[in-house]
């Protein structure tokens, strides 16, 4: 009995480690507090509580999501008009997006005049007999969730592994021929949180699973710098959005946008990217207090949230609303401003109060 329960927890130990999630929430005053998360293929493990509990739906906001992948722009326009922005993406496709910036927010992403992924959330999100806040159980027992997912092309084959983590955060259900649906969940109440359609195409070039495959993957965009300053713009307000619609969700106030605080952030994901580190002290010893200073940011309380290696920008939201320290930040209802920095995969967030 002694070896087998010194096996047991021997293995536990070894899984857990195979994880990587750095959070600090040490402050460096009591008015600065920081908080990062790293994505390597994997995110970490989450203690998740099931709520059986059904809510009733919001009103409805794309009722039939799914069936809008291959549709052309034209019918797009027609149903949605147009959009509020037209936001470059680092896998080719352009992200047209729709938000009232309270409680509807939706991102097509469009190849070729043809919608190839969706992204939404918010309190409307209401689609396919899914609705915003809605048990993880339902929507299991609706679906059927599945720890691998298979999808062909021509010759090759290709199986997107979840481990337990993404079963409960991000699942992924092949729902159509060359149609999958990621359900984002809120680990903290193990509520539906959004919800992204793609093409197998599109999850090919995004990688968000382990992948085991017979042929070959789409090779990486090679992308000039012009590109990068447009993805890294685009993917920067949509974080801004994204976040000021989960604060709506948990009836927190809207934030501001903070012009100077987001060079702020910028900076130190461009620093981070190029010095290849992630922390949220830089190589020189600087913390967020410091880089605050640099720029002659006045502020009462300040905090920091970091990611890395997301593949965007409604990812690395995800992850941290999944994250006891960045949620935190995310929700602290004296926060009034928030910068945004971007640079490639690397993610800034610096939050204010004035």
């Amino acid at each position: 009995m002694r070896l087998i329960r010194s096996i047991i927890i021997l293995s536990l130990l070894v899984l857990i480690g195979y994880y990587l999630l750095e959070v600090n929430n040490e402050p460096q005053d009591y008015s600065v507090q920081e908080s990062s998360l790293k994505l390597e293929n994997r995110t970490s493990l989450l203690e998740t509580k099931l709520v059986p509990k059904r809510e009733k739906p919001t009103r409805k906001f794309g009722n039939e999501l799914f069936q809008w992948i291959g549709k052309d722009i034209k019918q797009l326009s027609e149903s949605f008009g147009e959009p509020v922005r037209k936001d470059l993406s680092a896998y080719g496709y352009e992200w047209w997006v729709y938000t009232n910036n309270e409680q509807k927010y939706i991102q097509f992403g469009v190849l070729d005049n043809k919608v190839i992924t969706i992204y939404v959330t918010g309190k409307d999100l209401y689609a396919n007999q899914l609705y915003a806040g809605q048990p993880y159980q339902e929507v299991n027992k609706q679906f059927s969730f599945k720890d691998k997912v298979s999808m062909s092309q021509g010759i090759s084959t290709y199986t997107f592994k979840l481990n337990n983590e993404e079963m409960q955060m991000r699942p992924l259900v092949k729902v159509a021929e060359n149609v999958f649906v990621q359900y984002y969940f809120d680990t903290f109440t193990s509520k539906l949180s959004a919800v992204r359609v793609s093409t197998g195409e599109v999850l090919l070039k995004q990688r968000p699973y382990s992948i085991e495959y017979r042929g070959k993957l789409p090779a990486k965009s090679n992308l000039s710098d012009e590109e990068w300053n447009k993805i890294e713009s685009g993917m920067e307000q949509q974080i801004f959005s994204i976040t000021n619609i989960i604060r709506s969700q948990f009836d927190k106030s809207s934030l501001n946008w903070g012009e100077s605080v987001s060079k702020v952030a910028f900076l130190h994901s461009k620093d981070m990217a190029e010095n290849n580190y992630f922390s949220h002290y830089g190589l020189n010893g600087d913390g967020l207090k410091e880089r605050l200073a640099a720029q002659k940011v006045y502020y009462l309380s300040a905090g920091e949230n970091i990611a890395a290696q997301y593949p965007d920008a409604p990812a690395a939201v995800q992850g941290w609303l999944n994250s006891e320290g960045h949620r935190k930040a995310l929700l602290e209802s004296d926060y009034t401003h928030l910068g945004v920095g971007v640079y490639h995969f690397y993610y800034t967030q610096n939050f204010l109060q004035k």
